[in-house]
């Protein structure tokens, strides 16, 4: 089995923590659910992971987290 090492970016301005590479494949539909927007392939493989609204979804995480994600809020 392929390991894939999944990447983690946060769009200040948007507001948006993606996850990316979590599977190989190109990207077929999208789920909403919440804050939260899966990206799935044709065979409903998770390719990329949005969370909208990230500040206030990790705003009461632990600092370590925040670091870890790229997250620029206190």
């Amino acid at each position: 089995m392929k390991k894939i090492t999944p990447k983690v970016s946060y769009d200040s301005d948007a507001d948006i923590l993606t996850l990316t590479g979590v599977a190989g494949g190109r990207i077929d539909h999208a789920s909403k659910l919440g804050n939260f927007v899966v990206h799935f392939t044709k065979d409903n493989r998770p390719l990329l992971i949005e969370v909208l609204e990230a500040s206030k979804i990790f705003s009461n995480s632990p600092k370590p987290v925040r670091k870890m994600a790229g997250l620029a809020f206190a």
